[in-house]
């Protein structure tokens, strides 16, 4: 993994993924560290595994290449965290990437972060510019960008999207375009992304725009977040939550025979 001259904290194995143990306040300072240094060989980027992001992970080749190349690995879902307990390997606490964005341009008031969304649907991103530049004023939005369906396949359209990022030199690019596509396509392309820093975020350019509701705090702390998803889009997350809930138990079996 890539490293900032800072020492990096330690990591946790868990299920195959090697976690780092650190709490919010640490990620943020971390990352606007990074946005702070000179750009290195490649973008760095992290991920947020959470239930789902975990059972595929065992199965995608690809995946698992995206993690080991992340510079940070933070545990985005609850139940990790409480399964990182039970098999006595803690990790100190949640940090969620929906989290993780609004804390890290709280904490640019001082430091003024230049940012690039990339992801959502038509608009939505530009909606969540204005609400972030309106409540966070140390964060310039530097460009927003909705790629079409299928981009990933197309070389053309990621010249055009990793030229666009270039010609905006941003500090950090956030990445919601979904899980896994948005692992896989930062660390495909890593090296080109003329930006100091990305995050994987999932849902969270939504969120910002209003597009989308979190669920609320009580079910977040009691790790029911998912539940609240999966009611607001059944036909899209039942499916998947229904196999998460059958094949994440199991992994946690098998790590705790395994202890």
């Amino acid at each position: 993994m890539t490293t900032s001259k800072k020492i990096m904290p330690d990591t946790i194995d868990l299920f195959g993924m090697k976690i780092h143990a650190v709490d919010m306040p640490a990620a943020v300072s971390t990352v606007l560290e990074w946005c702070q240094e000179p750009r290195q060989g490649a973008c760095r980027y992290v991920v947020t595994p959470n239930v789902d992001h975990t059972v595929m992970y065992q199965s995608n080749v690809a995946l698992q290449q995206a993690y080991d190349k992340a510079s940070l690995v933070l545990a985005d879902g609850a139940p990790v965290v409480m399964a990182s307990r039970l098999l006595r390997k803690s990790l100190p606490e949640r940090v969620a990437g929906s989290d993780l964005v609004p804390a890290i341009f709280e904490a640019s008031a001082e430091q003024p972060l230049r940012a690039f969304l990339l992801g959502a649907a038509p608009g939505v991103a530009d909606r969540a510019a204005a609400v972030i530049e309106q409540r966070w004023p140390g964060v310039e939005i530097v460009g927003t960008l909705s790629p079409p369906l299928g981009f990933e396949h197309d070389e053309r359209e990621n010249e055009r999207i990793l030229q666009s990022v270039a010609d905006c030199q941003p500090d950090l690019v956030l990445v919601g375009l979904g899980a896994p596509k948005q692992e896989l396509w930062i660390s495909r392309h890593a090296e080109k992304l003329e930006a100091k820093a990305a995050l994987c975020i999932g849902a969270t350019i939504d969120f910002l725009a209003g597009e989308k509701n979190r669920s609320p705090r009580w079910m977040q702390r009691l790790g029911l977040e998912w539940v609240h998803r999966m009611a607001s889009e059944p036909s899209r997350l039942a499916k998947r939550y229904l196999r998460d809930a059958w094949v994440f138990p199991q992994l946690v079996w098998r790590e705790w025979r395994g202890c």
